[in-house]
């Protein structure tokens, strides 16, 4: 496993997990639900249920289903992509992710009745289909749009060095695993202060901040892929992702 700092693969998982911390926050702020994880959303639900909110329970049920359906929309890319070994499955899914944030943004300035529950479609199938697309990172399992998963990893591992009846070895792995859980954790949680303080301070334009980072991480991305192509002289695929 590789344990550099500035491996790719870390460096891309921060990026994404502070866009899923800023579309998560922004998009609560802007619309009053989380569109980047279901148990927020699904005890929103629950809770707007009990108040006999219909309209709210509907986009908070909405959000949910539009995340779980981003999640297999990445993997049927995926399979696209495979088929076509000059592209990248990461920039691609980005690429269509930077058009649901900019869809998601017009559709609530537009000021249409259905404008916010259309907001929410929009964010909440981007940050399901980058859930979905990006799944490890140098060969642990992340989350980059929601923190328990991460929380809950980053404790075990901990665990593990005190535990009595873990066999002593090389502190590497666990080492380079809790590196990753620890910045994607810190790196979210900056993103979403970050995506809150950009809606109050400029309104609906703050959640174009997002698809501007997501823009120059397709560009770190593909220029990654193109020195890697360069360097086997032009033969094997340049999916790196």
């Amino acid at each position: 496993m590789n344990s550099d700092l500035n491996s790719p693969d870390r460096w891309l998982s921060f990026g994404l997990a502070f866009v899923g911390g800023f579309g998560d926050a922004a998009g609560f702020v802007l619309a009053k639900t989380f569109t980047g994880h279901i148990t927020g959303s699904l005890v929103l639900g629950a809770i707007t249920i009990a108040a006999h909110d219909r309209r709210g329970a509907l986009e908070h049920f909405t959000a949910t289903a539009c995340f779980l359906t981003g999640i297999p929309l990445s993997v049927l890319i995926a399979r696209w992509t495979a088929a076509r070994s000059s592209w990248a499955l990461l920039p691609i899914t980005m690429g269509i992710e930077v058009i649901l944030i900019v869809a998601a943004y017009l559709a609530l300035v537009s000021r249409l009745a259905s404008g916010t529950e259309i907001f929410v479609v929009c964010l909440a199938l981007a940050l399901g289909m980058q859930n979905g697309a990006f799944r490890r990172s140098e060969g642990i399992s992340v989350h980059t749009t929601y923190l328990t998963g991460l929380i809950t990893g980053l404790l075990t591992t901990e665990a593990e060095k005190y535990a009595h009846y873990v066999a002593p070895r090389s502190s590497t792995a666990p080492n380079s695993k809790a590196g990753i859980l620890y910045g994607i954790w810190c790196t979210f949680v900056l993103g979403a202060g970050t995506g809150a303080a950009a809606v109050f301070h400029f309104g609906e334009r703050g959640i174009l901040l997002s698809a501007f980072i997501l823009l120059a991480i397709i560009a770190r991305s593909l220029a990654t892929t193109s020195r890697a192509y360069s360097a086997n002289g032009g033969s094997g695929s340049r999916a790196l992702f």
